[in-house]
């Protein structure tokens, strides 16, 4: 988690708009630049790196942003679950889309689209690790994009860590509640839709040259 965190690094001072500047000072050529697209252009607020109003506000929003995303995937997660194993477990799958699409409910022991039935556990924690991580690094987070992307990834962790939790076989051991079922690909849940699209967004993001913080690095 320090390893995590030092890479994202201490963000300066944000602009009106709560996204970061390139840390003041960078070496000419570094490619590090504001939203101004101008190499270590400074943003308004305090100096210094000081904590100022416009800062936490930036910042507060970007938080609220990353909550708010991941409290709305984990509610469709759970719900959908829910559903699954009162209406949909032990009957014919339903089909959605012809043979293309069904619901068909199954439990996984394993981890996104049923890899790695045999480490359970070894998911369970990673999830954990995951979630952890992800808080932590909340108060450095001054992108929305990256809110938005990383709310993503913990809503779908807490998603699939509930079910590891509290569904037998036993704690940690839970098996995971997947119902989506297309043509000749696994079975999967909207927990690891969240996870799928939050981690392609992360690439798109780092492609972009877009840091969490808000700084812009370009080639």
């Amino acid at each position: 988690m320090a390893e995590a965190e030092r890479i994202i690094g201490t963000p300066d001072t944000p602009d009106d708009d709560g996204e970061q500047t390139a840390t003041a000072g960078a070496p000419a050529g570094s490619g590090a630049t504001g939203p101004s697209g101008e190499p270590g252009a400074s943003g308004a607020g305090g100096a210094g790196g000081q904590d100022g109003p416009a800062r936490r506000a930036g910042r507060g929003r970007r938080i609220a942003v990353l909550f708010a995303v991941a409290a709305f995937a984990y509610a469709l997660d759970l719900i959908s679950k829910l559903l699954v194993v009162s209406r949909l477990e032990g009957h014919a799958p339903i089909q959605v889309v012809g043979d293309l699409l069904e619901l068909h409910a199954i439990r996984n022991p394993g981890a996104a689209f049923g890899f790695g039935a045999a480490f359970t556990v070894i998911f369970t924690l990673i999830a954990a690790a995951v979630i952890v991580v992800i808080i932590r690094l909340a108060r450095k987070l001054y992108s929305f994009p990256w809110a938005v992307a990383l709310g993503l990834l913990l809503g779908g962790a807490l998603g699939n860590l509930t079910d590891r939790i509290f569904r037998a076989p036993g704690v940690f051991e839970g098996e995971v509640v997947d119902f989506i079922a297309p043509k000749g690909f696994a079975v999967f849940n909207l927990a690891d839709s969240a996870i799928v699209c939050g981690g392609i967004l992360i690439v798109l993001l780092s492609f972009r040259g877009l840091d969490p913080d808000g700084t812009v690095h370009k080639d």
